[in-house]
């Protein structure tokens, strides 16, 4: 009985240890997703600032909903469009508070956005709460939605 209750304690210390190292291998993978979709965040807003057509392309998925805080919603084609044709001009983009949330190969991102642009050549500071929706396609993390709301 002893050489029985012996094996289960290792076995259960096994477990333990395999729970552990799994839980590590998960925390690093998260970490690396986050800095990924963070990197994603970045590339959007420095695309928003110098608007090409394929800068968007590696980012946003063709599904967009990208809702702004006037209550307008655009799809992909419409908001590239308004970026490289639109009277408003985005000239520095900068977040804030942002935290991202990983659900499976859905992330949602919350942050601050605070902006320097021109709209028909005026000036206009911004200053808005962005809530975003990546999801991972075969290990890219593309906008998927995005509401802005008036703070």
């Amino acid at each position: 009985m002893k050489t029985f209750r012996k094996w289960t304690y290792i076995f259960l210390l096994m477990v333990l240890i395999t729970c552990t190292q799994e839980s590590k291998k998960d925390s690093a993978n998260s970490m690396n997703d986050i800095n990924d979709i963070a990197a994603s965040v970045e590339a959007l807003n420095n695309a928003m600032v110098n608007p090409e057509n394929a800068l968007f392309e590696d980012i946003i998925m063709e599904e967009l909903s990208y809702g702004h805080s006037s209550g307008n919603v655009q799809n992909k084609e419409e908001f590239i469009d308004d970026l490289i044709n639109g009277s408003f001009d985005f000239l520095e983009v900068g977040i804030s508070d942002q935290t991202i949330d990983i659900i499976g190969q859905t992330a949602v991102v919350r942050h601050i956005l605070s902006a320097k642009s021109a709209k028909e050549g005026a000036p206009v500071e911004i200053r808005i709460g962005v809530f975003l929706v990546f999801q991972n396609q075969n290990g890219q993390w593309k906008l998927l939605a995005r509401q802005a709301f008036k703070l």
